[in-house]
């Protein structure tokens, strides 16, 4: 299925803890054209998650509308969200939602069965989504089994499995170095390409936004510009290699905090919050041995 406009209108957002209000989204307004390639950029805590997740049908709007094609997202109710989610938008996440004892072809085939989708058809829609993330031969490893590129590209295909005109990629490079990072946002850009996906992507890597039509910039809750990819040169030439790095290192602290308050509201599990907290400790390690490397002391 082609891509389908995304209308986002007047967005608010409250998170409401005890007594203390946050408010990540202010009014925020946005239009993205059926089958374009987005990306959104700002600073940690400025509300690109929070949007992609309501719009995705993850997270509820405390005010304002979106409209994706036809569907009036923020009227939905719950057991609507769930159809929703299945059918009209795919999400690809920066720690990958892979199920760790299912090969790479039964990780894409999952939701389907979960759509009731025939099982011919199924094995012969594996097959053309491997063919279109290059992974054929990838097909029956585990997510172990595959590197950090090849699984966000597997992610990618699951995400393409019930043919969603739209995708949601949150941070789906933030893991990645540099060469794997390219080879997703490449495979990204294939997939808006040749099947006219509409696709909206947060990132805090420049040079990932470049790769879209447009990029938003968001700045406290609320679209500041729209620049083009050669302006986003232009803007971002300033922040050094450096700065780029500190900047992921407060973002994945920020993460890290928010992670131990949500196991201590048991919102996770301690299964969960282990997993989760390793894979943010790992790769705080390797950007800090990155910046150790380049002679930066943190």
């Amino acid at each position: 299925m082609s891509g389908l406009d995304v209308k986002v209108r007047d967005l608010v957002k409250v998170h409401r803890t005890g007594k203390i209000e946050v408010q990540a989204l202010r009014g925020l307004s946005m239009d993205v054209k059926a089958g374009e390639l987005i990306a959104i950029i700002g600073p940690s805590g400025s509300g690109k998650t929070t949007l992609l997740n309501i719009v995705g049908g993850l997270d509820t709007a405390t005010a304002g509308a979106v409209q994706v094609g036809d569907t009036n997202v923020t009227a939905l109710s719950v057991t609507q969200l769930v159809n929703y989610r299945r059918k009209i938008v795919g999400h690809i996440f920066q720690t990958l939602n892979l199920i760790p004892t299912l090969t790479a072809k039964e990780n894409i085939e999952f939701s389907m069965i979960a759509s009731g989708v025939p099982r011919g058809k199924r094995k012969q829609r594996v097959q053309e989504l491997l063919e279109t993330v290059g992974l054929q031969d990838r097909a029956h490893h585990k997510p172990e089994e595959l590197s950090g590129g090849e699984q966000q590209r597997i992610a990618l295909a699951a995400a393409l499995s019930n043919d969603a005109p739209v995708l949601l990629a949150d941070e789906p490079t933030g893991e990645l170095d540099t060469v794997n990072a390219k080879i997703v946002v490449d495979y990204l850009v294939k997939v808006n390409r040749e099947l006219g996906k509409t696709i909206i992507m947060v990132t805090h890597d420049p040079s990932v936004a470049r790769a879209a039509h447009r990029i938003l910039r968001i700045e406290d809750g609320v679209i500041k510009m729209s620049l083009t990819p050669s302006e986003v040169i232009v803007e971002e030439k300033a922040v050094s290699y450096t700065d780029q790095l500190r900047a992921r290192i407060g973002e994945i602290n920020t993460q890290l905090l928010q992670l131990d308050e949500d196991f201590m509201a048991g919102k996770i599990t301690g299964d969960e919050y282990t997993e989760k907290r390793l894979k943010l400790k790992q790769t705080l390690e390797s950007l800090r041995e990155e910046l150790s490397r380049m002679g930066v002391v943190t």
